[in-house]
C-alpha cells in the first residue's frame, strides 16, 4: 500500500470515528427522570452536609437538592458596556443575560443571549439556615441606576429582604466596565438574640440541549466542570448525573465550577481558602443543577456578616479567564491535545495582533506550520514521487504475474530494493505531523474569537459554515489535483476510491465552520505546490538517468 493511500485511509477510520461519536451524542435515548433527584426541601436550597455544618469535611460529603420551579416573578434589567443582565426580585436570580459584543449564530441581527428563559438557563444563589432567605424568597430592590454610568467603573445593585429569624438581608451584585464578572454578595445582619451560623450556595441550573449551532458534524461539550487543585480539571455528563454516577470532586479549599458550552462559559468561583462543597443534580424533566455550598463564620446577635463569590458569565476567552481563577481558561477543551494546541493559539494570537484579521491570521499560521514541517513533507512527497515513477513497471509486474500473488509480491521487493525506494518511507514524516494538524483544527473549532469574525468578501463569521461554499468546492477541487499527483493505485478498485475520497471530505466539510474549511484549503494549495515541485524534479532526474543507460 503507496503511502498516500494508507494517510488517507487513517484520516477517513478517524472521521468516521467521530462522526460515529457524534452520531451516538444527538442519537442517545435520554435518560429515565430520577425520581430521588425530585426531592424537595422546604425553601428550595440545597442542603450541606453534616460535616461541612461541624465545619469538617469528608470526601463523602454529599448534599440534597430541590426542584426549582420556572422563576415568574417580577425583573428588572441593568445594562453596562459589555451585558444587558435580567434580574429577579425572586431570589435575585440573574434570569437572562445578553452579550452586546456577540451576535446569536442564527440571527445575526440580536445579540447573543446566554442566560435564557428558553433552555431555563439561569444563575441562582441564597443562605441556608432556619429562617434565612433562599433563591425562592421575595426581595424588595434598593433604588438605583440601571445603566453604568459615563466615568463609572462598576455599577451596584443592591436587594433586600428580612428574614423570617429577624435578620437583615442584603444580596448585592456588582457589575464591572469591560468585563463580564459579576462580584455577588450577601449581608446579613442578626438582629435575633441567638448566634447563627448559616451557609450561603451558589449554583447555576440549565437544561441539557445543545445551544444553536451545534450539528452532527462538528458537536463539542455542553455540561457542567469543576476544577480543583487536587482533581484539576473535570467535565461531567448530564446522563451521569441522571443516572447519579457522576463523579468529580465533592469538597476542596479552592476551584470553581462551571456550565459550558460551545465558545461560553458560566463559572462561579468561590473565595480561596473557603472550604466548600461542590454538587450537581437532576432535578425535574430534563432539568439539571450544579453549584457550591460554602460555609458562614458564626454571626453573634447584633453583629454583621459578609461573604461572596465571583461570577463570571461570558465568551471564553482565554486571557481573560487566566485572571480570574487558576485553570478556568481549560474550559476551552483541546483535550489531549492540549500541549500542543495551547502553544499554536497563542501563535495564532501574536500573528493576529500585526495582522489585525482572524483570516489572514489562520493563512499565515498555516504557511509557518508548512514551513516548519517542509523537510518531513519533502521526504513524504519525495517517497511518493519516486513510486510515481515506478508505478508502470509495477503495473507490468502485476500484469505478468496476476496469478501468483506471492511472486507478485517477490518481483515488487525486488524493484523496491534495486531501485532503492521504500513504500512506507513518507509515512513517518506524516505521523509526526498528524497531533499538531488535529491540535490546530481543535484551536480553530473552540477559539471563541472566530465568533463573528470576518475574513474576506463573503466570509463574515470564521465560525459558522461558508454561506456560498466556495471554500469547501475549493477543497474538493485542491484534494482531486493532489489525488492525480499521487502514483495510481495498480488495483482499479481502490483507485475509483480514491478519486472519491475528495468529494466524500468535500460533502463533510460543507457544514464545518468556514476558518476550518479555509486552513485545510491553504494547508492543501501549499501541498500540491510542494509535491507537484518535486515530483517534476523526481521525474526529470529519472528521465535523465534512462537517458544516460540508453
Amino acid at each position: 500500500m503507496d503511502t498516500r493511500r494508507l494517510i488517507l485511509v487513517m484520516i477517513f477510520t478517524f472521521s468516521s470515528f467521530m462522526l460515529w461519536e457524534n452520531w451516538q451524542k444527538h442519537n442517545q435515548p435520554k435518560p429515565a427522570p430520577n425520581e430521588a433527584a425530585a426531592a424537595k426541601s422546604a425553601t428550595g436550597a440545597p442542603t450541606p452536609s453534616a460535616s461541612l455544618q461541624a465545619g469538617t469535611v469528608t470526601a463523602t460529603a454529599g448534599v440534597t437538592p430541590a426542584v426549582t420551579t420556572t422563576n415568574t416573578a417580577e425583573t428588572f434589567t441593568v445594562t453596562t458596556d459589555r451585558v444587558k443582565a435580567t434580574i429577579s426580585l425572586q431570589g435575585g436570580d440573574l434570569v437572562g443575560l445578553e452579550l452586546l459584543k456577540y451576535k446569536e449564530h442564527d440571527n445575526k441581527d440580536k445579540n447573543f443571549l446566554l442566560l435564557d428563559t428558553k433552555h431555563q438557563y439561569v444563575v441562582q444563589s441564597g443562605l441556608i439556615g432556619d429562617g434565612l432567605p433562599s433563591h425562592r424568597s421575595q426581595f424588595r430592590r434598593v433604588a438605583g441606576p440601571n445603566e453604568l454610568a459615563e466615568g463609572s467603573n462598576e455599577l451596584k445593585i443592591r436587594l433586600e429582604t428580612d428574614a423570617a429569624n429577624g435578620a437583615k438581608v442584603a444580596k448585592i451584585l456588582t457589575f464591572k466596565r469591560g468585563s463580564y464578572v459579576v462580584d455577588v454578595a450577601w449581608e446579613i445582619a442578626n438582629g435575633g438574640d441567638k448566634a447563627v451560623a448559616p451557609h450561603a450556595y451558589f449554583q447555576i441550573q440549565r437544561d441539557d440541549v445543545a445551544p444553536a449551532g451545534e450539528t452532527k458534524m462538528v458537536s463539542t461539550f455542553t455540561g457542567p466542570a469543576i476544577y480543583t487543585e487536587a482533581e484539576k480539571y473535570q467535565k461531567i455528563d448530564f446522563a451521569d448525573i441522571a443516572k447519579d454516577k457522576a463523579k468529580f470532586a465533592k469538597t476542596a479549599d479552592n476551584g470553581w465550577l462551571a456550565m459550558v458550552q460551545h465558545y461560553f462559559v458560566t463559572a462561579w468561583v468561590p473565595q480561596e481558602k473557603t472550604q466548600r462543597e461542590y454538587y450537581m443534580r437532576k432535578v425535574e424533566g430534563n432539568l439539571f443543577q450544579a453549584g457550591a455550598i460554602v460555609p458562614i463564620a458564626e454571626i453573634a446577635p447584633g453583629s454583621k456578616s459578609l461573604t461572596s463569590a465571583t461570577l463570571f458569565a461570558g465568551p471564553q476567552e482565554q486571557a481573560a479567564l487566566k485572571q480570574i481563577a487558576p485553570g478556568l481558561d481549560l474550559v476551552v477543551d483541546y483535550g489531549w491535545l492540549t500541549v500542543v494546541a495551547a502553544p499554536i493559539f497563542w501563535a495564532l494570537e501574536a500573528i493576529y495582533k500585526l495582522v489585525g484579521n482572524w483570516g489572514w491570521a489562520i493563512v499565515v499560521l498555516t504557511i509557518l506550520i508548512k514551513l516548519v514541517f517542509f523537510p518531513l513533507s519533502a521526504a513524504s512527497y519525495k517517497s511518493m514521487a519516486k513510486m510515481r515513477v515506478l508505478t508502470p513497471r509495477l503495473m507490468q509486474l502485476k500484469e505478468r504475474f496476476a496469478d501468483d500473488k506471492q511472486r507478485l509480491n517477490q518481483e515488487m521487493m525486488k524493484l523496491y530494493q534495486t531501485e532503492k525506494v521504500n513504500p512506507l518511507g513518507g509515512c513517518l514524516p506524516i505521523l509526526v505531523q498528524i497531533p499538531v494538524f488535529i491540535a490546530l483544527y481543535w484551536v480553530l473549532l473552540g477559539a471563541v474569537e472566530m465568533r463573528d469574525a470576518p475574513w474576506i468578501g463573503w466570509i463574515n463569521d470564521l465560525a459558522s459554515p461558508d454561506p456560498y461554499y466556495i471554500l469547501p468546492v475549493i477543497m474538493i477541487i485542491s484534494m482531486f489535483i493532489q489525488t492525480k499527483l499521487n502514483p495510481t493505485p495498480p488495483d482499479p478498485i481502490q483507485a475509483k476510491v480514491m478519486m472519491a475520497m475528495p468529494l466524500i471530505f468535500g460533502v463533510m466539510f460543507l457544514w464545518f465552520p468556514a476558518g476550518l474549511v479555509l486552513y485545510w484549503v491553504v494547508n492543501n494549495v501549499l501541498s500540491i505546490a510542494q509535491q507537484w515541485q518535486i515530483t517534476r524534479m523526481m521525474e526529470a532526474g529519472g528521465k535523465a538517468a534512462n537517458d544516460a543507460k540508453a
